[in-house]
């Protein structure tokens, strides 16, 4: 069987590796409408999954969220901000063989894993470090 790498997969691959922001699915949609409005959104959805089975993108499955797609494909770990929602990358080593140290009560054949630690970003300290305005204008005044 031969892959085909059509002109609506790579305008995929494009708008994941330009965001480099772990982008939902909707957010790759809209970034590639603006400039081709003809793209169907089962069009970018199918050609992300077909990116990420042939690992050219990586899939992140966030429990209760949509996936996002990140352009760098080696293994990796990351982080959620608690407050923006954003994800990003971790900077520490990856444990290749953390899998051997499970008690495997259950009979699985493990093959990899993927952990997403929570936070908060810095922008979002700022954020929070900020005064706040604690004097609100009535009507009254």
């Amino acid at each position: 069987m031969i892959k085909r790498n059509t002109i609506q997969c790579s305008l995929v691959l494009n708008a994941v590796n330009k965001l480099k922001n772990h982008a939902t699915a909707d957010e790759v949609y809209a970034n590639i409408i603006n400039d081709y409005p003809n793209i169907s959104r089962a069009t970018v959805y199918r050609n992300l999954d077909k990116l990420a089975k042939t690992g050219q993108i990586k899939k992140i499955e966030v429990p209760g969220e949509a996936e996002r797609f990140d352009h760098l494909i080696h293994n990796h770990y990351h982080i959620k901000c608690l407050h923006c929602g954003h994800i990003f990358d971790v900077d520490m080593p990856y444990q290749e063989h953390i899998e051997d140290q499970i008690k495997n009560k259950h009979g699985f054949l493990f093959l990899s894993h993927e952990i997403i630690f929570t936070g908060i970003c810095p922008d979002c300290l700022k954020e929070a470090e900020k005064p706040q305005d604690n004097h609100r204008q009535t009507n009254d005044e």
